[in-house]
Formats: structure tokens, sequence, C-alpha cells
């Protein structure tokens, strides 16, 4: 009897198990528009559950949310995405001019100590003269542009498909949301007991704070930076707001842009400008990598910031974009686990 019992128990798992792998591949195209719209619904869930307070039904709801992140989400990526195209239009003739015509040397450089004579002459020899900078800037042929222009279309096609899906499913976490969890909760609890409830709270925590944490803090780097090239007299100013509140999501990124953008106001001699934005972007980055991102992402997960940074980068490199939300994620339920081991039972 105990051996009947032990093979269906075992026949029963490797059939869950493999329908579970069967499931995942069948999925395995859409599994980012799953976890995108898991994030946006963990980062949002506080703004539902307000609007549930006050009265309004589950679907009401779902449909409301869906709609306002829908709006949210499309028309600025469409609207920064026309803004772009033409900046970065603007941006290509820049530097098929330079290609054609050179840039001319700093009058400055050559007074900078020591080292300002030999780096006018490499500016002279790599920059200045009409066709020198080809081999710096590349040539860019036509055939190169058409295939970056069809790879482009290729993605933007997938984008805008995982966005679809994405929007679509965010409308059923909405309205079924607390019933899925409160499955989820029983399952976890079933296979691997009280503690197993608990570490999905944390994960959901870590999700929610490190959307808070990288997202919204580095749209705002984006934002006040952004400003502050467009006073500092830059060009193209959607773009390397863009960029640079892309790049701010991970730590420490926004200063490639804004010290870039410094390097080419002292090119163009406007050193007071260059200067004024290099410090200010520091203070920026200061603000927000050491006080208001570490605030928002630890407090919620009791993550030490340095495991908050080792779960970014490390989630960076494994799952790519969605690795920023689930690598903390991934970190905050080992360090759980690993609190439970180290706890001392209770006499």
């Amino acid at each position: 009897m105990n051996a009947s019992w032990d093979s269906q128990r075992i026949a029963r798992t490797v059939l869950v198990i493999a329908i579970v792998l069967l499931s995942v591949w069948t999925l395995w195209h859409f599994l980012a528009a799953l976890a995108w719209a898991g994030v946006l619904a963990i980062a949002s869930w506080p703004l539902r559950q307000a609007l549930v307070r006050r009265g309004m039904g589950n679907t009401a709801v779902a449909s409301l949310l869906t709609l306002v992140l829908a709006v949210v989400l499309v028309v600025p990526l469409i609207w920064l995405g026309i803004r772009a195209g033409h900046e970065s239009g603007a941006v290509m003739e820049w530097v098929k001019d330079v290609r054609e015509h050179g840039l001319g040397t700093p009058g400055w450089l050559p007074g900078i100590p020591y080292i300002g004579n030999s780096l006018a002459t490499w500016w002279q020899t790599n920059l200045a003269q009409p066709g020198a900078a080809q081999a710096l800037l590349g040539r860019g042929e036509t055939t190169g542009i058409f295939s970056l222009t069809r790879t482009v279309g290729v993605q933007v096609a997938s984008r805008l498909t995982i966005l679809v899906f994405t929007v679509l499913t965010l409308f059923f976490l909405y309205r079924d949301g607390p019933s899925v969890m409160e499955q989820a909760q029983a399952i976890a609890e079933r296979l691997f007991g009280p503690p197993g409830g608990r570490l999905g709270k944390d994960a959901i925590s870590a999700v929610r704070g490190t959307v808070n944490g990288l997202v919204l803090v580095g749209l705002a780097e984006g934002l006040v930076l952004g400003i502050a090239y467009a006073v500092a007299g830059l060009h193209h100013v959607v773009l390397l707001g863009l960029a640079t509140g892309v790049l701010a999501t991970v730590p420490f990124g926004a200063p490639l842009i804004f010290i870039g953008c410094a390097l080419f106001l002292l090119a163009t001699a406007k050193t007071t400008a260059a200067i004024a934005l290099v410090v200010f972007g520091m203070l920026v980055v200061l603000v927000a990598d050491h006080l208001v991102r570490p605030l928002l992402i630890g407090s919620t997960t009791r993550l030490p910031f340095l495991w908050v940074l080792l779960g970014i980068f490390g989630g960076l490199e494994t799952f790519g974009l969605l690795g920023l939300f689930l690598g903390p994620a991934i970190i905050s339920i080992l360090l759980a686990i690993w609190r439970d081991g180290t706890e001392k039972p209770a006499v």
C-alpha cells in the first residue's frame, strides 16, 4: 500500500513538473509581458486598494487603473519616441558634418597645464581637419543605416506586442489580484510551511521598493538634469534627459551623460556652464543615490545597501532590464531564508 502511494505521489510530482515546464515553454515569448504586468501591479497596488476602500468594485477599479496606466505608459512613450527620433536625426546630421568638415580646436585647450599642447595636437589631427574624424566616428555607410533601421523596426514591433499583453494582463491582475494572492499564499504555505507566505510578501515588498527607488528616482533625475541641460544651453535636451533617466535607474549611471555633456560644453568654450553642470549633477546624484534611493529600497526590503547594489547589477546581468526588479526580490528572499535559519527556535 505504501509503495503504491509513493509511486502515485512520484508520478503526480513528475506530471506537475512536466506541465509547469511545458507551460513555461508555451508562454516563453510572453513571460516578459507577464513579468512587467506583475511589477506594475505590485508597484501600484496601494493605489488599487485605496480605490477599493472608497467603494469602487474590482472591475471598475481594474478598468480605471488599466486605462490610466495605458495612457501614462503609451502616450509618453510615443511622444518621447517621436522626439528622440527627430533629435537622433539631428545628432546624426551633426556627426556627418563633423566627419566632412571637422570640429574646430577650442581656443582654451592649449592653455591646459602640462597636457594642453598634446591635447590640442591630437584634436587637430583627429577632429579638426576635414575628413580626419572619419576613422574615429566611423563611416556610417547607407547599408549600415538601413540595417539598423530594420533592426529598430523589428524591436519596436516586438516591444509594442509586449506592451499590449502587459496592459491586458494588468486588467486581470487588478480585478482578480486578491484571490490570486490568497491562492498563491495557500500554495506557498502548503509547500514550504508558514515561512512560505512571508517570503512571498518579502519579494513583493522588494519589487515595490525597487520600483520606487530605481524607476521613480531615475525619472526624477532625468527630469531635473534635463532642466539643467536646457539652462546650460545644450540642444536636444529631451533626448539627453531621456538617456539620463534611463541610465539613472542604475546607480551611478547618470554621470555618464552629464559629464559627457560637460565635456561638450568645454569643447565649445562654455567653461562656466560645464563646471556648473558637473557640480549640480554630482549634487543630484549624491542626494538620489546615497539618500533617497537607499531609503526607499532598503526601508521596504530590509536590504543593506551593498546587497541592493549586488541584486541590481546581478539582476541586470542575468535578466536584462527586468533584473532591476527581480534581482533585489531574489536577494530579499535569500536574506529572509538566511534570517529564518539563524533565528534560535523558541524553547
